[in-house]
């Protein structure tokens, strides 16, 4: 019988700039009503003055675990499913020590096949007794994911926030549909100060390289 249930969520996964999150927290499966509850859902539906409350909420009661993924780390990845993968196991394996009643992982899938996504990432899993479930739209039918995704959302911010602030950078949302991000990139793919939060693998900045290297040629 389950007792305890472990939600994992990413955030950032789409923008060409700053890093990806993955964040999970863990509840005894009798308490999971509890989250909702709080008021907790889907990240993508808070406000973010809602969310930054929740965030704060959820972190003060509950066990929590976040990893990051580089740019750098997302360019040299050979396939972003399995690296998100691999970070979702980081979180079960830190949230699982010391507990000794049974567990299921819930898990948002960014995997077209959900089965096979979820094996992958059982097999990284060092307590093999633990349960997987990998599911679309996890974030928004399951509590325990849905206060993973506002963890994992304030996480990103807050890390994008330190880099507009460390960098003196204005590149907007980070996201390839942004025109203030388009407009930073252009000007600034190949700046030695910039380069490091780029992610230079994304089909917006390769055109950059491509135009640049057209160029050169000429």
């Amino acid at each position: 019988m389950v007792e305890y249930l472990i939600g994992v969520d990413d955030a950032g996964r789409g923008p060409v700039i700053g890093p990806m999150v993955l964040a999970g927290i863990l509840v005894e499966k009798s308490k999971e009503e509890e989250i909702k509850e709080m008021g907790a859902k889907d990240s993508k539906l808070l406000a973010p003055a809602k969310r930054r409350h929740l965030a704060r909420q959820l972190k003060a009661k509950y066990k929590y675990h976040f990893e990051k993924s580089s740019p750098k780390e997302i360019d040299d990845c050979d396939n972003l499913n399995n690296l998100e993968g691999m970070k979702a196991a980081m979180i079960i394996n830190k949230l699982a020590e010391g507990i000794e009643g049974e567990i299921e992982a819930i898990l948002d899938c960014p995997s077209v096949n959900t089965s096979e996504w979820a094996a992958y990432v059982k097999k990284l899993v060092i307590n093999q007794k633990i349960k997987i479930k990998a599911e679309h739209k996890a974030d928004f039918n399951y509590p325990v994911v849905s206060g993973a995704s506002i963890i994992a959302k304030e996480t990103r911010e807050d890390e994008i926030d330190e880099l507009r602030k460390k960098l003196d950078a204005k590149f907007g949302s980070g996201y390839p549909s942004d025109p203030q991000t388009v407009d930073f990139l252009k000007y600034n793919y190949k700046n030695p100060k910039y380069v490091d939060i780029i992610r230079h693998s994304w089909e917006t900045v390769k055109k950059l390289h491509e135009k640049s290297n057209q160029k050169q040629l000429s």
